[in-house]
């Protein structure tokens, strides 16, 4: 039986993906100059973009109808997602410029090396037990990829909200600090 190629299964699509945003993220900590870190962010940034979309649209339905979900895998997936995509939309408002773009593209970094810790050590083994044909489902997953990297990935919910409110400054902590008035000891 002549082997699957792994590029039409949906789980191997996705442990792709996986692996090319680890590597930036491994290229972003390895490099100095300000210039290759932004075009790899921003390559990042589209990257997780459109590995969210395709999982939000195609995967996590299919494999919510197929599996028990008693601990709450597809909702914790859910909230990372949320928390990915307001970094992401933070950092896309950002020039690299700031103090604090660094240190959130960092955080989303950790965050996605977590998310895809959970996904490929408990949720990918658990749609592998459902009867989901992953050939079907990662063809209509390539499908809907190929579409997003040629005509961009609309604006989600939490780009709208960040696009609305906007930057606050970098960092709430340093923008509280700054109005924190700390009383002095005197001198003895």
């Amino acid at each position: 039986m002549p082997k699957k190629d792994k590029t039409t299964n949906a789980i191997a699509m996705l442990k792709e993906d996986h692996q090319k945003v680890k590597d930036l993220f491994d290229k972003f900590e390895r490099t100095n100059g300000s210039a290759t870190k932004a075009k790899l962010v921003s390559e990042a940034l589209t990257e997780l973009k459109v590995h969210a979309t395709v999982e939000e649209e195609l995967f996590y339905p299919a494999v919510r109808q197929q599996i028990e979900d008693e601990e709450g895998l597809m909702e914790e997936a859910d909230e990372e997602h949320h928390v990915a995509k307001v970094l992401i939309a933070e950092l896309e408002q950002m020039t690299g410029d700031e103090e604090h773009w660094e240190a959130k593209f960092k955080v989303l970094a950790e965050s996605v090396r977590h998310h895809i810790k959970e996904e490929d050590g408990k949720m990918f083994k658990e749609a592998k037990k459902t009867k989901i044909d992953f050939d079907v489902l990662g063809s209509q997953m390539a499908q809907l990829k190929a579409k997003l990297m040629q005509e961009g990935v609309p604006a989600d919910a939490e780009a709208k909200m960040i696009a609305k409110c906007g930057l606050r400054g970098d960092s709430p902590a340093k923008n509280a600090q700054t109005k924190l008035q700390v009383p002095l000891r005197k001198a003895s």
